[in-house]
């Protein structure tokens, strides 16, 4: 006799446990589709959230610039007034002093305006040179004054903060 034969509970046995087996695997695939499709819908949100998160940050940054740009030309507005005030004033003017008053008066005008702005003049004679606020075109043998000392400005600089806008052209003492 065959073994199918003598036993026939031993293949009914062997087919439930395939079945159980199956319907396991099948229950393990569906709760790692599920799984995977709850990351899925997590990563596409994430993304979805970071790229929001990037327009905003970028409109915050360009309604900086452009706030600053706006209250800069609304403090400059006023000294260009002024200019046109001066302006009209100077036409039948003669006296060269009266002239000269009135370019130094704007002039310190715009320099104020500017320095509420956040402008520093970097300051430069007498300091020691350094190559982060000077701009050395020149240099000088001369014993009156320690060498890499900045002996003359030849042309302003000027900061905002920490950051440098323009360096200061320089004559920079070196030893003869």
């Amino acid at each position: 006799m065959s073994e199918n034969t003598s036993n026939p509970f031993k293949n009914e046995d062997l087919v439930a446990e395939e079945e159980n087996t199956q319907t396991e695997e099948t229950e393990e695939k569906s709760d790692f589709q599920t799984k995977y499709e709850e990351l899925n819908q997590q990563y596409i949100r994430l993304a979805a959230d970071f790229d929001n998160y990037r327009k905003r940050q970028s409109q915050e940054r360009e309604n900086l610039i452009n706030y600053g740009t706006e209250t800069a030309l609304t403090k400059m507005i006023e000294v260009l007034d002024n200019f046109e005030r001066g302006q009209k004033a100077l036409e039948n003017v003669n006296d060269p002093e009266k002239i000269k008053e009135s370019f130094d008066l704007i002039q310190k005008q715009v320099y104020e305006t500017l320095t509420k702005l956040g402008l520093e003049e970097i300051k430069a004679v007498g300091e020691e040179f350094d190559p982060n606020f000077h701009e050395a075109v020149m240099q000088t043998p001369t014993n009156e004054h320690p060498e890499h000392t900045v002996i003359a400005e030849l042309r302003k600089g000027y900061k905002m903060g920490d950051k440098v806008l323009r360096p200061t052209m320089v004559n920079v003492a070196s030893a003869q």
